[in-house]
């Protein structure tokens, strides 16, 4: 939900009592934008990628945060050569400096060799401490290195904040397109504004007389973008001081500024700042208020492009996509019953709401899409 629906959700109609000051996702204090580096295929370089492209922007004079959301398998203490642990600050977690850039990680909390061995809740309990529960200060832009995959970090993160961007991570092989594709289409449901590809390890240089070897396969790069759909940002060569850099705990752009992959990452940077600076391009429909009134029985949705809905809150009720509600089927279907009295709305993220109900229950989440697609139903029809 925008940031301006903040002061008009919950408004009430003809003077009628609010039932409760309703919520939306809220940025960061003090950061400015937050942009998620992201890839569903392990291994394709996208930590050396976020890595990178925040110490590029810290470089060119940004104040730049850099969160480490691979909870399993944390890389920025080797990758920035971090090896103390943060220091509380207050009721947060105060992050470590290096290269101009504030960092957070779970490695940071971890002894060497050390497992994490959590299950979702605790895992997502930590993402959300990496993201509230640092003191970032003031930030021009926060850096997230998600895990691989398409799970609760991912959809935590859709939900806690609000993203101003995300930077697709991929390789020409076409096991990697296959599953960066479905992290595409998560994407693509959860509203994140996606800014574009970066294709890694498209061959690699021979130092000797510059030709290129395709290891990885021979995909382009343009080719990849377009079978994602997406805006190709960067294409990136193997070469052996990337590996080097990480290793040795210094990102490429700071060891090898000069290098042509460096110039590559600093490009990069420049443009995810140019793209972030126009905005996030939203798909699909976004509310611009939101009003509930518990006497008319009535909650009214304003959308961005002029046009409005209302809906009976017995419908809405009826019409919840919760497990709790519809169980395991594949179909939702109309379940009477519960309480049809709201006690507040939080945004989800930029692409849905949640609805909090008179009764407590508050699991149902109704994307933007399908409160739209819930319009046309008679339960919900005024």
């Amino acid at each position: 939900m925008p940031d301006d629906a903040a002061s008009q959700a919950g408004a009430q109609k003809g003077g009628a009592q609010k039932t409760g000051q309703e919520k939306v996702v809220q940025k960061l204090p003090g950061v400015d934008k937050i942009v998620a580096v992201s890839s569903a295929k392990g291994g394709v370089g996208k930590s050396t990628v976020a890595v990178n492209l925040a110490a590029a922007m810290a470089a060119r004079g940004l104040r730049v945060g850099f969160a480490d959301l691979d909870i399993y398998g944390p890389s920025a203490p080797v990758m920035l050569g971090l090896l103390e642990r943060p220091r509380p600050e207050g009721e947060l977690v105060k992050p470590l400096q290096v290269h101009g850039m504030k960092v957070i990680s779970m490695g940071f909390f971890l002894d060497e060799d050390s497992p994490v061995l959590w299950r979702g809740p605790l895992v997502m309990s930590a993402a959300r401490q990496f993201l509230r529960g640092v003191a970032w200060g003031e930030l021009d832009c926060l850096v997230l290195d998600m895990p691989p995959g398409t799970g609760d970090i991912q959809l935590t993160v859709a939900q806690e904040v609000p993203l101003d961007g995300v930077v697709i991570v991929t390789t020409p092989q076409d096991l990697a397109l296959a599953d960066v594709a479905r992290g595409v289409s998560l994407l693509n449901r959860l509203n994140a504004p996606m800014l574009g590809m970066v294709q890694n390890m498209s061959g690699i240089v021979c130092a000797d007389c510059g030709h290129v070897d395709q290891v990885f396969g021979e995909r382009g790069a343009e080719q990849t973008a377009r079978t994602l759909g997406v805006p190709l940002l960067a294409e990136l060569p193997l070469e052996p001081e990337v590996c080097q850099s990480g290793d040795a705990g210094v990102p490429l752009v700071i060891s090898h500024p000069e290098s042509e992959v460096a110039r590559r990452f600093f490009a990069l940077a420049d443009k995810v700042g140019e793209l972030l600076a126009a905005g996030p391009e939203l798909s699909g429909p976004q509310p611009a208020s939101v009003e509930h009134d518990n006497d008319s029985g009535l909650l009214t949705v304003a959308w961005q492009d002029g046009s409005s809905d209302s809906y009976r809150l017995e419908g809405l009720r009826g019409w919840c996509p919760c497990a709790q509600c519809q169980g395991h089927s594949n179909e939702i279907t109309f379940v009477a019953g519960g309480a049809t009295r709201l006690e507040g709305i939080e945004g989800v993220g930029r692409y849905a709401l949640r609805l909090r109900w008179a009764d407590g229950h508050d699991t149902g989440m109704y994307s933007f899409d399908y409160l739209k697609e819930l319009a046309d139903y008679a339960e919900c029809q005024t």
